[in-house]
């Protein structure tokens, strides 16, 4: 699905020059449930970045279901990430007056989708993530476990061929953080390919493919 090739990322230039990654290399399968470990300040955030287009590398190739990413102009990027890739948030970047319902339909909108399918795929989505009857609600009437999930059914919502998730269980007490991830696992059975960010090692351990990152660096891998 993924494959980076000495990735490298560099903030600023001259004495202000920082770099963030040097010289990256990984690749994660299709179909494959990956987590990106590591400290603060390792790297992980400008990774996440890179993996979910909304940032370029300095140097490297990244290669994303065959084909070459790295080097697309803003526009091509954009057409990637709306069609390929899914991206679920630990502050859960919902729409506070909007209805839960509304807030999984909001991609199908950029995406085209004509209004009655929205709704539609919307409403089976708040039903596979155990939130059928909670679609009218918006996101303060709902607990964080439960703005995960609709965070979730969200990233879902184009049909993405990769889910990427920045610190999902990050806000969650620990009881809804396990059935957060219950909910990666089963997508993954079902053959969607997740890779998440995560500092903890419980969550990181649910995983197929763990990837060890070190100031900037893959520091080794676990499968």
């Amino acid at each position: 699905m993924i494959k980076l090739q000495d990735i490298t990322k560099v903030y600023g230039t001259g004495d202000a020059a920082f770099q963030a990654l040097h010289g990256l290399s990984f690749s994660v399968a299709d179909g494959e449930y990956a987590a990106i470990m590591g400290p603060s300040g390792c790297g992980k955030s400008t990774l996440l970045n890179i993996l979910g287009l909304m940032d370029q590398p300095t140097g490297g190739e990244y290669l994303l279901a065959g084909h070459r990413v790295d080097d697309l102009s803003d526009t091509l990027r954009t057409g990637v990430r709306r069609d390929t890739l899914g991206f679920v948030f630990q502050s859960f970047n919902l729409l506070p007056r909007m209805t839960a319902l509304a807030n999984v339909c909001l991609p199908m909108g950029y995406a085209g989708v004509p209004n009655e399918e929205r709704i539609a795929r919307g409403k089976r989505l708040l039903a596979k993530v155990g939130l059928k009857d909670r679609g009218h609600h918006t996101p303060l009437q709902l607990s964080g476990g439960e703005r995960q999930r609709i965070g979730i059914a969200r990233a879902l919502a184009n049909e993405p061929k990769l889910l990427l998730a920045d610190e999902p269980t990050g806000n969650l007490d620990s009881k809804t953080a396990v059935e957060i991830m219950e909910l990666f696992k089963e997508l993954n059975d079902e053959g969607m390919t997740v890779i998440l960010v995560t500092h903890d090692r419980a969550v990181a351990d649910r995983a197929d493919h763990v990837i060890h990152i070190k100031d900037g660096l893959v520091l080794k891998e676990e499968r």
